[in-house]
């Protein structure tokens, strides 16, 4: 058979397949990243089909799928928003990266990977999915409650934790030593600084000069925009998803609107198959050795996720309730965990770290739609018996539909 109708059958069964799945999860109101790395698993090396001339697309269309993942998250948040959130809520982004990244690294030295892997691993655990928690608050109907800016407030420093944390490890997945680490490490904040400050002051004029009110004409000048800065980023040994981020937060208002609208479901096909890219290189006879390790990584770290949330809602002011909400909503890793564990595993600094995150991730993207959901209750009726003041309950209410002053502002 001719390569290209190969090509096409293959590609064309991995769209169907994937948005078959994404029904299912739809129906029964779960996550798809699952499926999708199940799905993975089946067509690559030792799945149940392996692929034969399609692969090489699927990676690129991997890579699109992470860039665009992180352009419509720095959609969501204006230049200002982050600037805010760095002055009042960085407390609470230390204490989620120290009880978060902690872990992994450890389990990586536990197993004896060396510090490099260590580092990865810390990264996996850190990061909270944005996709799913988003996901999880739309359906449980908590986008109003008076906990949820301290959950994004989270997330945003988490994402923003990225623009240093991934030149990081790249420069040192490269073998780059202390001084191309650092120059790489400068670049960056160089590079982030800048479009921060471009943003802030001139986002309004970059818009203007994005802004059209033909469709078509907005979605491939901010398409192309932002393949372009990505490309440059890396370029430049600066990931070409904060590129992408960073693109996003630049633009603002009616501009952000539209081109959320046209894009997101050019993201959801592109991240579909990135998470499928990244199955393919992952054996599913290497995840039964790992899966002890990913269980016990994936019970500490929803427990230190909890842990954080309750924490950060309760400086916040927020009752016993809307705490255990918030750190229960927080658990969920995704897609930052695979473009972190991915990174690695196209390095192959570690053949098990691969596995590993896979199994971590479809635990974790399992089990955090349920902890945001019952940890709550659970953690209220086990505190009952001791009172209202020993489960330090407040007497203020656990909704507000007036939003905090520390929540990202909608574009």
């Amino acid at each position: 058979m001719h390569s290209s109708a190969t090509f096409l059958i293959e590609f064309g069964a991995i769209i169907l397949g994937l948005g078959l799945l994404g029904r299912f999860a739809g129906r029964f109101q779960f996550s798809p990243i699952p499926l999708y790395l199940l799905a993975g698993l089946a067509f690559g090396e030792g799945g149940l089909l392996p692929l034969g001339t399609s692969e090489e697309f699927v990676a690129i269309g991997a890579e699109i799928g992470v860039i665009l993942l992180l352009l419509m998250l720095g959609l969501e948040y204006t230049a200002t928003d982050l600037v805010s959130n760095l002055k009042t809520q960085y407390p609470a982004g230390l204490v989620d990266a120290a009880l978060n990244a902690l872990p992994g690294a450890a389990m990586a030295l536990i197993l004896g990977w060396g510090p490099v892997a260590a580092v990865v691993l810390a990264g996996v655990t850190w990061i909270s999915s944005s996709g799913v928690i988003a996901k999880v608050l739309g359906d449980l109907g908590r986008l109003g409650n008076r906990e949820t800016p301290v959950i994004l407030s989270i997330l945003v420093l988490e994402d923003l934790s990225m623009a240093v944390y991934l030149p990081i490890i790249t420069a040192l997945l490269a073998g780059a030593g202390l001084a191309a680490g650092s120059a790489t490490l400068a670049i960056a904040l160089g590079v982030a600084g800048l479009v921060l400050v471009v943003a802030v002051r001139y986002g309004r004029h970059i818009s203007r000069f994005v802004s059209s009110d033909d469709p078509e004409k907005l979605l491939l000048v901010v398409l192309g925009l932002t393949l372009l800065v990505a490309g440059v980023a890396q370029q430049l040994q600066v990931s070409a998803a904060v590129g992408a981020f960073l693109v996003g937060i630049a633009l603002s208002g009616e501009v952000a609107e539209g081109a959320h609208g046209l894009l997101s479901p050019l993201r959801d096909l592109f991240a579909a198959v990135f998470f499928v890219f990244f199955g393919l290189h992952t054996d599913p006879a290497s995840i039964p050795p790992v899966l002890l390790p990913a269980l016990a990584l994936a019970l500490v770290t929803a427990g230190t996720k909890i842990t954080t949330g309750y924490w950060a809602a309760k400086r916040a002011g927020i009752s016993a309730k809307g705490r255990w909400r918030a750190g229960g909503t927080l658990v969920a890793r995704g897609e930052f965990s695979i473009v972190i564990a991915g990174l690695a595993v196209t390095s192959g600094i570690e053949p098990r770290l691969g596995p590993l995150a896979t199994a971590y991730v479809l635990i974790l993207v399992i089990v955090g739609p349920l902890t945001a959901r019952f940890t709550e209750p659970v953690a209220t009726r086990l505190t009952r018996h001791r009172g209202p003041a020993a489960a330090g309950v407040e007497a203020a209410p656990d909704r507000d539909l007036v939003p905090s002053p520390d929540a990202p502002l909608e574009k």
